[in-house]
């Protein structure tokens, strides 16, 4: 089956928010094994609306629509989909309820405009909306689902998942089933170079890329009578991609990322671990605390930007930076080892680099990044040369440096 998203809102195509629905409900797609061929953004222009949902009705199995379905008069999706169906606007008993059970337990009265929310074109069934007052809506007519969907991410989500998702996996008549193969170390070209003949030769199970920041993820999708059908069909592929790709692959749980590896990792083997930042500004620290429980490796961070603090905290020679330079293997070296030494730690990343925009020479480049690793009195110093902004830089680095250490913590 084809489905096709629709995100309406004027804010969307001033660029006063960034789309993440549409990334969101794509992905989940995907992973339902759904192809999705057309998104299109259109604001909130009654004309133009009502001409992007006809046009999808047209050529697509399910349309979803995301956002329009608030309280204000430009809050036209609802309407607009009521229009398309040719069917009348009524009033939701159970969603008329749920808007009043909203404002009540926030002490709220809510305003007369609040509930046109309740209303539901006839023959559509709403679902509820457990985060907000403005509840999904799903519609049938001549083989085509029409879902209409919450703007507020937080209210999207939740409800695509708990709702949408089991209801289109019902459309299919077939368990679809998928493995997220997580790879860390190879970058998006190389990996898809060994993997094209899979790529070529695909058929149930797919095999589809998605590139990360640093890390390049494939999604194993297969589709049978039965889950345990489904799984079958794509264990040989994953077992594959395994073999192909060897320590570079970290995980095949949907769930775990790249930080919470090197955190079980480390509590495996009962280490502990401190980082000491320069150009990443606590960046790597950040995704560390993200982990559930890391307090149990975790024992310090260290923000080093100015050379005094990189002597004074880290023990950083200042002959090495004299002589080699706040960005060098010989001071990120050094950081890692003070790191380690000063938390009393068994593990330690440094990173110090050029993020820019400006500071770089042509020696020494915006984008030259130096990661130290010290792993129980080991110590390895990697040079990368990152490009993109000043943000993108620090990302990558951050990224590249749980890579280096969890390359180092297997090997």
């Amino acid at each position: 089956m084809t489905v096709e998203l629709i995100c309406v809102g004027t804010e969307l195509l001033l660029g006063n928010i960034v789309n993440t629905n549409a990334a969101f409900l794509a992905e989940q797609c995907a992973a339902l094994g759904l192809s999705c061929y057309y998104q299109t953004v259109v604001g909130d222009n009654p004309e133009r609306l009502l001409q992007t949902v006809r046009t999808a009705f047209s050529r697509s199995d399910i349309i979803l629509l995301s956002g329009g379905l608030g309280p204000t008069k430009d809050d036209l999706t609802k309407e607009t989909v009521a229009e398309v169906f040719g069917a009348a606007l009524l009033e939701d008993t159970a969603s008329r309820e749920m808007i009043a059970a909203y404002f009540q337990t926030r002490g709220k009265i809510p305003t007369e405009n609040n509930w046109k929310q309740a209303l539901v074109p006839e023959g559509g069934r709403a679902v509820a909306n457990r985060n907000g007052t403005a509840p999904g809506i799903i519609m049938e007519k001549e083989g085509r689902h029409v879902i209409l969907l919450p703007g507020p991410p937080d209210e999207l989500k939740p409800m695509f998942t708990e709702e949408i998702a089991p209801y289109l996996r019902r459309l299919s008549g077939e368990v679809i089933s998928s493995v997220t193969v997580k790879i860390a170390g190879i970058g998006e070209s190389s990996a898809e170079t060994k993997v094209a003949d899979l790529m070529e030769k695909q058929g149930n199970p797919t095999l589809a890329p998605y590139a990360k920041l640093g890390e390049v993820h494939f999604r194993v999708t297969a589709r049978a009578k039965t889950e345990a059908e489904a799984a079958a069909l794509n264990a040989p592929l994953v077992e594959e991609l395994k073999k192909r790709f060897g320590s570079f692959v970290y995980t095949t749980d949907e769930t775990v990322t790249l930080e919470k590896t090197v955190a079980d990792i480390l509590q495996r083997r009962g280490l502990t671990m401190t980082v000491a930042e320069s150009c990443t500004g606590g960046m790597l620290a950040a995704r560390m605390v993200n982990v559930a429980g890391v307090s149990e490796v975790l024992k310090a961070g260290f923000i080093t930007y100015a050379n005094e603090a990189k002597s004074s905290l880290l023990g950083v020679k200042e002959e090495t930076l004299r002589q080699f330079g706040a960005v060098s293997s010989q001071t990120a070296g050094e950081m890692a080892q003070g790191a380690a030494r000063a938390a009393g730690a068994d593990v330690a990343v440094a990173i110090t680099g050029i993020a820019g925009p400006d500071g770089g020479t042509a020696k020494k480049p915006v984008g030259l990044v130096y990661i130290s690793c010290y792993v129980c009195g080991e110590v390895n110093t990697q040079e990368y040369h990152f490009i993109g902004s000043r943000m993108k830089i620090r990302e990558y680095a951050a990224v590249s440096a749980l890579t280096q250490l969890r390359s180092m913590l297997v090997s």
